[in-house]
């Protein structure tokens, strides 16, 4: 049966695993343009246009330029695929899922009277996801110069060989973990001071290896909204969103030496298969306001700021070896154990909000959003040095990124025809890391006056430079990925 451990929050330091870390704490900070197939369509440029269910998710008061009652449900099909190359050697991984990426519904009240200035207001509840994590991604190739021994040796070097040899798994820090992994693995073995290590390698060099990344889940958001206009010029709005996050993420690494220079196939190790499976869960808050204001009949602004979002999070983790040598075949270093780390805790960056909308009456708009995020102000408020220091790496990595979208609707009696685009800066100080995003997207709409169905496609792609760990074995891979999705909307009168 397998062994679960919940560290005490006093080991927090000493336990604290590379989930946590400036490349997790950004995963969470990341948005992607998703909603109904309308806003998809435009690609989110609806923080002055409103009158949108996904619309209120930008800029709360869009729910304020709704005139009726009205529901909506989006089904979106997703595609994730990853080009790599590593040391010339090019691979191609790809996943797909079916999810509901959005569903929702508003209330509008009117005054009937016609005495109060405030002409109308409306209450929304909305759900969306914000991020679907589906990733697959594969790097194959030779490396020259570096092998897993290097990882196994970061970590145990100084750590007295006595610790390691006579404790068991559950009583050792995640450092101390690592080492025992590359021990029981007959990957690194301790000298004489018995504080330093070696490789146990006979290769030298040429080392063949695979990294398999796949990944699942969402980030998901539950809006409460509430909406006013004031003289059908001005429209305010207020959010109060409850977050979760559900991250399941599991990579396999796999090295062979049975080809490389020097080394003995008739004697040590001849491959080995490092495998990390994480899973992430937790919950949060944020708010929202936001502002449209008619400056004519058709044109229109907007503003709106969203504040951090304030994340309690668990990670679970647990590692498994497989090791074939000459002697034993294929065997496993598994201390069949999963580990449950104290919650901690993470603020994501705040967003700036600012657009412009060209409404031609019942013949269509032209719109264009701007968004202004600070990835370098996401912080791990749990307080520890492990956080201390990875709250300096985020400062010292990250930057602030803009995001611009614009989005155009032409309205043909029941027909609608749209198109958008979106561009976000790499959060990155080295946009080598992780690249600019940019998405493409299109889609139509039918109207039935009461009911009315959309479809949109969106293709995104963005390139990285990401190393299989973080410490030792660090030679980045180079990727262009690229994510399809295709999503159905049916928004209907209530």
């Amino acid at each position: 049966m397998k062994k679960i451990l919940l560290c005490a929050s006093g080991l927090l330091l000493t336990c604290s695993i590379q989930a946590q870390s400036v490349t997790d704490a950004l995963l969470y900070g990341l948005d992607n343009t998703n909603g109904t197939a309308r806003f998809r369509a435009m690609g989110g440029a609806f923080g002055a246009l409103g009158a949108d269910m996904s619309a209120l998710s930008l800029n709360p008061a869009g729910s304020a330029l709704l005139t009726y009652n009205q529901g909506a449900a989006t089904l979106s099909s997703v595609n994730s695929s990853a080009k790599s190359v590593y040391f010339g050697t090019n691979a191609k991984n790809s996943d797909s899922t079916i999810d509901l990426n959005q569903a929702g519904a508003v209330w509008v009240f009117t005054d009937k009277s016609g005495k109060s200035d405030w002409k109308s207001f409306s209450l929304a509840i909305n759900y969306e996801n914000q991020n679907n994590f589906l990733n697959a991604q594969t790097a194959v190739g030779t490396n020259p110069t570096t092998s897993i021994d290097s990882y196994f040796l970061d970590f145990a070097q100084g750590i007295p060989f006595g610790i390691i040899a006579n404790n068991n798994f559950l009583d050792l820090t995640y450092q101390e973990q690592q080492a025992w992994l590359g021990y029981e693995g007959f990957i690194i073995n301790p000298n004489t001071d018995n504080t330093s290590y070696s490789s146990n390698l006979t290769a030298q060099s040429n080392f063949f290896q695979r990294n398999t990344v796949l990944a699942n889940g969402l980030n998901g958001k539950l809006s409460f909204n509430i909406a006013s206009s004031y003289k059908d010029r001005i429209y305010i709005g207020l959010n109060l969103n409850s977050h979760f996050t559900d991250y399941t993420r599991t990579s396999s690494f796999y090295e062979d030496y049975r080809n490389s220079p020097g080394h003995d196939n008739s004697n040590g190790l001849q491959n080995v298969n490092f495998i990390n499976e994480l899973y992430t869960y937790g919950n949060g808050f944020s708010f929202q306001v936001g502002a449209i204001g008619k400056v004519t009949k058709n044109f229109r602004l907007g503003a709106s700021y969203q504040s951090p979002t304030w994340l309690r999070l668990t990670d679970e983790n647990r590692q498994t070896l497989r090791v074939t040598t000459d002697e034993q075949g294929g065997f496993f270093a598994d201390p069949n154990v999963t580990i449950i780390y104290p919650v901690y805790r993470l603020r994501t960056p705040s967003r700036l909000g600012l657009s412009a909308a060209y409404v031609f009456g019942k013949h269509g708009s032209l719109s264009f959003d701007y968004g202004r995020k600070d990835y370098g102000n996401s912080t791990f408020t749990t307080s520890s040095l492990f956080f201390d220091q990875q709250n300096q790496n985020i400062e010292q990595l990250l930057t602030a990124a803009n995001e611009y979208r614009a989005g155009g609707e032409f309205n043909v009696k029941q027909w609608s025809i749209r198109a958008g685009y979106r561009l976000e800066e790499s959060p990155y100080k080295d946009s080598r890391t992780l690249g600019d995003v940019t998405m493409y997207s299109g889609g139509l709409g039918y109207n039935f006056r009461h009911f009315r169905i959309d479809l949109a496609y969106t293709l995104m792609r963005r390139e990285a430079a990401t190393g299989f760990f973080e410490q030792g074995l660090t030679n980045p891979a180079q990727y262009r990925l690229k994510n399809n999705n295709v999503s159905v909307s049916c928004v209907f009168a209530l």
